[in-house]
């Protein structure tokens, strides 16, 4: 029985990575770097800003040193005019708290943002003491520190991580953690690859987690 449920924020808890892709391919295009949906997706998904801001002056984009700032306030600005939750977490949470299991969120994003995110769906509340963030802990993933800090957190010795991300699954590997890799549209080969139990619905976790 897990004692531990650390979720990852963005495309797990909520639907948010398609805003701040598109906001990454329109920012980056101004400074003439042009990129596909799917560029971004697989160049940035997972990753931090700082990250994406290196990645794309390599690729040639000419970023000024402010550009991680100006990116933030860019796909802050555009999350607040509405971001929603992914199907059949509300469901999730509530099995959970049922059986008493705990649940938590680590994400390579900011307080603030998982607060847009989450407070505009009813989430944050159920998330409000359990957060934990890169920005905080100066700590990212694939570097499995945010999943250990948040397992003696709860002085957890059976912890499960629920993630879609490359770079979430290998710190969730890292950790020595078993990791649930959320592919609601499929294609969750390279996930499973790395050591993840791929799934497709939400409503399939109670099941995976015994409960």
């Amino acid at each position: 029985m897990h004692d531990l449920v650390i979720f990852d924020c963005d495309g797990v808890l909520v639907d948010s990575e398609p805003i701040t892709n598109q906001v990454l391919i329109a920012n980056l295009n101004s400074y003439g770097l042009n990129l596909t949906i799917d560029d971004s997706y697989q160049l940035f998904v997972g990753g931090t800003m700082r990250g994406a801001g290196e990645v794309a002056r390599q690729m040639g984009a000419d970023l000024p040193e402010d550009w991680v700032d100006q990116i933030y306030a860019a796909i802050y600005g555009r999350l607040r005019q509405g971001v929603t939750v992914m199907p059949g977490v509300p469901d999730l949470l509530t099995a959970l708290d049922q059986k008493e299991v705990p649940f938590c969120v680590a994400s390579n994003g900011s307080p603030e943002k998982m607060g847009i995110t989450l407070g505009q769906n009813d989430l944050l509340h159920r998330f409000q003491d359990a957060m934990f963030s890169a920005h905080v802990l100066k700590t990212a993933k694939p570097d499995p520190d945010l999943f250990l800090t948040a397992a003696r957190h709860f002085d957890a010795s059976a912890p499960v991580v629920i993630e879609d991300s490359v770079s979430g699954v290998t710190a969730a590997m890292r950790a020595n953690m078993r990791c649930l890799a959320y592919a609601p549209e499929g294609g969750g080969e390279k996930l499973a690859d790395l050591g993840a139990e791929v799934f497709r619905d939400m409503a399939e976790v109670p099941e995976l987690l015994g409960i």
